[in-house]
């Protein structure tokens, strides 16, 4: 029987129940079982009141969610976060809401959990180098994702924002040697690098595409806007190119766009996480791989489905 008050599901309870690891898991396995990105409606987001609503709707067989994010400018300034978000889970056959979620923690999970399955496809199996563009929350939260599944010699970060030393020192702390590098140290890691992990908002290149080594694997998790990217039409144009889904990258992912507009890449060069994960498609190792994601709703309701599933881990 469908409850008449759905449970509310808060951050920390989130995050103790579905570790960094288990959402990689969880997204993974439902790629393996026949999920089908392509599926997805697209995201929607009209501007109202004093901003924007993303309203992110999915399915499974046996579920139906929708997340919802409000994007307020101004709300920084009055000292209030500039994006929250709210996840319903709903019961398939009757849209019956039963599980209300913290839809920033989903975002926290998801997000590196959904980097971490090409990561495991598309890296080298023997990580020494990595290279963490980006010093907030989502670069943290790969650093610790990533321990689950490689352990790296070192990691380099570089930031814009003058905070690389102290995410390098966060990251030492969860077990992931690090080090701060300023801008003229980039090319020689990025060079040297196995795996670079670019977790930014840069609206432009962070990096040269030809220093990539062939073989390495590169993932940008940026943004969904059609106008900014954080990859080089250079590296899109020699590397393997992996999106979680085409018409999803073609709208939204701007790395993929701008490279296609460039003429560096074209539509028909695209490969899917979905046939990467099944073997359909294996890792490159003569040219670097690149898996560029934009978040999808279906991620959110996997793992919304998952922590709903746990409460009694």
């Amino acid at each position: 029987m469908s409850k008449t008050t759905p449970e509310w599901i808060g951050a920390d309870e989130i995050l103790r129940r579905i570790s960094p690891d288990a959402a990689r898991r969880l997204l993974s396995e439902a790629l393996v079982g026949g999920l089908d990105p392509a599926g997805d409606p697209p995201r929607s987001g009209p501007q109202l009141g004093a901003g924007q609503l993303l309203i992110m709707p999915s399915q499974t067989a046996d579920a139906v969610g929708v997340k919802v994010l409000s994007v307020a400018p101004d709300n920084p300034a009055r000292g209030l976060p500039r994006i929250r978000a709210w996840y319903v889970l709903m019961d398939a056959e009757t849209l019956t809401p039963s599980v209300l979620l913290d839809g920033s923690a989903l975002t926290e999970l998801r997000t590196p959990g959904m980097s971490m399955v090409g990561v495991d496809a598309l890296a080298p199996a023997t990580v020494d180098e990595v290279m963490i563009f980006g010093s907030g929350p989502q670069a943290l939260g790969h650093a610790r994702a990533l321990l689950q599944i490689r352990r790296p010699k070192r990691c380099r970060f570089y930031s814009v924002d003058g905070r690389a030393p102290a995410a390098a020192a966060a990251a030492c702390e969860l077990g992931l040697p690090s080090v701060a590098i300023d801008a003229g140290e980039v090319g020689q890691a990025v060079a040297e690098a196995d795996l670079i992990l670019c977790c930014t908002s840069a609206p432009e290149p962070l990096f040269d595409g030809s220093l990539v080594r062939p073989g390495a694997c590169v993932v940008a998790i940026g943004s969904h806007e059609p106008d900014r990217r954080e990859l080089d039409a250079v590296l899109m144009g020699r590397a393997q190119v992996v999106v979680e889904d085409i018409a999803t990258a073609l709208r939204e992912a701007g790395d993929v766009i701008l490279a296609i507009a460039d003429g560096a890449l074209a539509a028909a060069d695209l490969t899917t996480i979905r046939q990467v994960v099944t073997g359909e498609v294996g890792r490159a190792t003569d040219r670097p791989n690149v898996f560029k994601t934009v978040g999808m709703s279906w991620q959110d309701l996997v793992v919304a489905a998952g922590a709903a599933a746990r409460a009694d881990s």
